[in-house]
């Protein structure tokens, strides 16, 4: 239940956060740049992380198993890192102050999925708890 609840979450702040297209901007080229990037990343999460094992639960497969290599090699959760660079290529193409109220509780919510998965994860695997110790969460080398 817990991990339905934010994925709605998840989804309700992004189309909040898209609302204003249309709207007058100086920065669409930048914002664009920044998303692109985004959606770079995910295409990338995907190409390694095939639909059959890809959940947008946080909450595990019984079948699911753990992806290490391609960008994952890098970062466990590229999927997060992905909807966050390019709901933040919307803050940029928009810089409104409830763009960056929405932004912040994308990226509370986010974090609390990655923690409530990673939780999950360390419960059911000493090879998850081992690819923690080379691997960041969301930011290669930094988190």
């Amino acid at each position: 239940m817990k991990g339905k609840f934010l994925v709605f979450l998840q989804f309700f702040l992004i189309f909040l956060m898209i609302l204003p297209i249309g709207a007058s901007t100086n920065t669409m080229v930048y914002g664009l740049i920044v998303s692109g990037l985004g959606i770079t990343v995910g295409l990338l999460a995907l190409s390694i992380n095939r639909v059959g094992n890809f959940n947008i639960r946080p909450d595990l497969k019984v079948d699911g198993r753990l992806v290490t290599s391609g960008i994952y090699a890098y970062i466990r959760h590229p999927m997060y890192t992905s909807v966050l660079l390019s709901m933040l290529g919307i803050v940029v193409i928009y810089p409104m102050p409830y763009e960056y109220l929405f932004y912040g509780l994308l990226v509370l919510t986010l974090l609390t999925k990655l923690f409530y998965e990673e939780h999950l994860w360390k419960c059911e695997s000493a090879e998850y708890i081992e690819y923690c110790t080379s691997t960041k969460r969301i930011i290669p080398y930094i988190f």
